[in-house]
């Protein structure tokens, strides 16, 4: 994919999740609330990297109509 701002909001996201997903890997949820927050923003982010990759793929498909 060409960087494009889509590229760079994706990338964004997929460093966010990872950084998330190594503090828990670490154990630095102090308590289960807040290792239920975290596990909650992976999911949320991951489901808008799933709309934005969804996006890209319709534009693609749109150009090439």
């Amino acid at each position: 994919m060409a960087t494009t701002a889509f590229s760079v909001v994706l990338k964004e996201i997929e460093d966010r999740r990872d950084q998330i997903a190594q503090a828990l890997i670490s154990g630095a949820a102090k308590d289960f609330a807040e290792y239920k927050s975290m596990a909650g923003e992976i999911r949320g982010l991951s489901q808008a990297h799933v709309y934005i990759t969804d996006l890209v793929d319709r534009l693609k498909k749109a150009e090439d109509e």
